[in-house]
């Protein structure tokens, strides 16, 4: 089995290779670009055949240079960056290189897996089903919009019936130190709350939600592996899929948690977020999974009270770049 994933230095995509080396498989090739990002670390202690440069493998793949017998493309690789400015940059790193990577797979008849997100669904108006028109969501940021316009095209073009569409969640876990601002809440109140003994949350500006209650659903990084190589195991299986537990929790049930884990009394400051943030801001999510269940697909979704623990007690408090 000869695999490529991109982006298989990030944070979902050197979990996945990790997942793989335990079931035995090494036959893989990383695309990423480290530049000077502290993400080379998560390659260190993961077995893989090559490592090559996003823009050189797009430059191969055009020229149809890939050699032959990939038969499986996890594409992790893109901007996850929600408060990135530049439209044209998401488009190219979000949509282009999916689009040419989705008909690249096809025409070699490989599995092609990548991550679409949760924001696509906008402000929730219509609901968080996979199973719904896609054509009626309204995205609310550039990142959201960039997700949102390759799940339309391969729908458009019957090419969703051929290819595995995951909408990421809030998804957690060991690995994500180098997502600086986009690392999840949970990494960023853990150092917060060991350096300043609190946590900032964001006060509420919707009178539907106090401060605080507003909510998300969080998913542990160990789960989401868990679901991709089910998806592996069932190449007979396409589509687009949620990937959360179907269960929202609040920001306060998330900081409780954290400070719980960490033997600390709670201490939550409530701010004022930042305007740019305002109109783009999820006040709930909660992720429809009906559909991957109808599937088959047996993994089992651990609440907050046992993943958090795990991923402070486990990664964050031994050491801030531990791998599992």
């Amino acid at each position: 089995m000869k695999i490529i994933v991109t982006g298989g230095a990030g944070f979902i995509g050197s979990n996945f290779i990790r997942k793989l080396n335990q079931e035995g498989i090494t036959n893989i090739l990383i695309v990423d670009n480290l530049g000077k990002s502290e993400k080379w670390n998560n390659l260190v202690d993961l077995r893989y055949d090559d490592y090559i440069h996003k823009n050189k493998f797009i430059d191969l793949i055009t020229r149809n240079k890939i050699p032959e017998g990939f038969r499986t493309i996890i594409h992790m690789g893109a901007c996850s960056d929600t408060t990135e400015e530049d439209a044209d940059y998401l488009m190219r790193n979000n949509f282009q290189f999916t689009q040419l990577l989705a008909h690249w797979a096809m025409s070699e008849y490989a599995y092609f897996i990548y991550a679409s997100s949760a924001s696509t669904y906008g402000n929730g108006e219509h609901g968080f089903s996979d199973i719904m028109d896609i054509t009626k969501l309204q995205p609310k940021n550039r990142y959201a919009y960039s997700k949102h316009f390759f799940d339309l095209y391969a729908k458009n073009r019957g090419i969703d019936k051929h290819i595995v569409g995951l909408k990421f969640f809030n998804v957690f876990g060991p690995n994500e130190y180098h997502k600086n601002n986009m690392a999840s809440m949970i990494y960023k109140a853990f150092h917060q709350i060991q350096q300043t003994g609190q946590i900032n949350l964001f006060k509420s500006h919707d009178s539907d939600y106090d401060d605080g209650n507003q909510m998300r659903d969080f998913i542990y990084i160990k789960d989401c592996i868990d679901v991709i190589w089910w998806f592996m195991n069932h190449i007979e299986v396409k589509g687009l899929y949620n990937l959360g537990t179907g269960n929202a929790r609040t920001w306060n049930d998330l900081t409780n948690i954290i400070f719980q884990s960490m033997d600390r009394s709670p201490i939550i400051n409530y701010i004022d977020m930042p305007n740019n943030l305002r109109e783009g801001y999820q006040y709930f999510t909660q992720a429809d999974m009906q559909k991957l269940k109808n599937t088959g697909c047996s993994v089992t979704f651990q609440p907050l009270e046992e993943t958090i623990p795990d991923y402070i007690s486990n990664y964050l408090q031994p050491r801030q770049h531990k791998l599992f």
